[in-house]
C-alpha cells in the first residue's frame, strides 16, 4: 500500500491536488453533496492582470509622459502589494519621481490610476488574452452536464461581458456579477443569489488572496488559482475538491 506521503508528492508533481484523493491514491467515489454550481473569478479564469492591467498601466504612464514600463517580472512584483494605487505609488518612489509635497504625489497617483481606467475596457478587448489551460473546456464540461457556471469580476459589465464571451463563447456562464451590481466583498454572494444555488453545493475559483477570502466568507469552498501550472481539471475533480472541503472545514447547518 503506498504511503499518503508518496501519494501527495505524486500529486504535486502532476499539478493536481493531494488532497482529492483517497489513501490509495486513487479517486474517491463517495460524494457528499452533489455539485450544483461552480463559480469563477475572472481572475482565475485567464490572467487579466498581466495580459491586461498591466499593458493599460503602460500605456497610461506614456499617455503621462512618463518613462515607465512594467515587465512581467516587475509586475508580479507589485501584485505582492494588495491595490493599484499603493502599487503606483511604489514604483513612483522606486523611479525616483517626485513632487513638490505629499498631496501632489497622490494627485499624480490619481491621475495614472484614473487614466488608465479610462482605457482599460478597450486595452484588455484588444489584447487577444485567452483562458488559462483547460478552464474554457472546465466550463463546457459543466455547462453540457446541467452544472450552473457564474463568474465574478471587479470590473465592468461594458468590458467584461464582451471578454467573457471572447474566453469561452457564447451563453455558457449563466451568471456575471460585476462592482456594477454588488460591492466586491459580496459579488461570489451575488452570484449564487443569481444562480439559486446553495453555497454548500458549490465551487469557487479564486484568482487572488483577497477574492478567495470573499468567497470563503460567502460560504464557499474555494480553489486558488495563483497562476502555476497545473493539469487541467474535470467536473468530477472538481466534485472530489468540494467534497474534501468539508473534511477540513465546517459544514453549514440549517439555521
Amino acid at each position: 500500500m503506498r504511503s499518503v506521503q508518496s501519494t501527495q508528492q505524486k500529486a504535486w508533481r502532476a499539478g493536481r491536488f493531494w488532497w482529492d484523493w483517497s489513501e490509495t491514491g486513487e479517486p474517491d467515489g463517495r460524494s457528499l453533496t452533489t455539485l450544483s454550481a461552480v463559480i469563477f473569478d475572472l481572475d482565475a479564469l485567464a490572467d487579466v492582470e498581466r495580459t491586461g492591467h498591466r499593458l493599460a498601466f503602460n500605456a497610461a504612464f506614456a499617455e503621462l509622459g512618463l518613462d515607465i514600463s512594467w515587465s512581467e517580472t516587475r509586475y508580479r512584483q507589485l501584485q505582492e502589494l494588495p491595490d493599484e494605487r499603493r502599487r503606483v505609488a511604489a514604483e513612483l518612489r522606486k523611479r525616483g519621481v517626485s513632487t513638490e509635497c505629499d498631496v501632489l504625489a497622490e494627485l499624480l497617483v490619481d491621475e495614472i490610476c484614473a487614466t488608465k481606467e479610462m482605457i482599460l475596457g478597450e486595452t484588455i478587448l484588444d489584447a487577444d488574452i485567452t483562458a488559462r489551460p483547460g478552464m474554457a473546456e472546465l466550463i463546457a464540461e459543466a455547462y453540457g452536464a446541467g452544472i450552473a457556471v457564474g463568474l465574478v469580476s471587479c470590473g465592468s459589465h461594458t468590458w467584461v461581458e464582451p471578454l467573457v464571451r471572447q474566453l469561452v463563447g457564447e451563453g455558457m456562464v449563466g451568471a456575471i456579477v460585476t462592482v456594477d451590481d454588488a460591492p466586491r466583498e459580496d459579488l461570489f454572494r451575488a452570484a449564487l443569489a443569481e444562480l439559486g444555488a446553495p453555497a454548500h453545493g458549490s465551487l469557487a475559483f479564486a484568482g487572488s488572496q483577497g477574492s478567495r477570502r470573499a468567497a470563503v466568507a460567502a460560504g464557499l469552498p474555494t480553489v486558488l488559482v495563483d497562476g502555476a501550472e497545473t493539469a487541467p481539471l474535470r467536473i468530477a475533480d472538481c466534485q472530489r475538491i468540494h467534497d474534501s472541503w468539508y473534511e477540513t472545514h465546517p459544514r453549514p447547518t440549517a439555521a
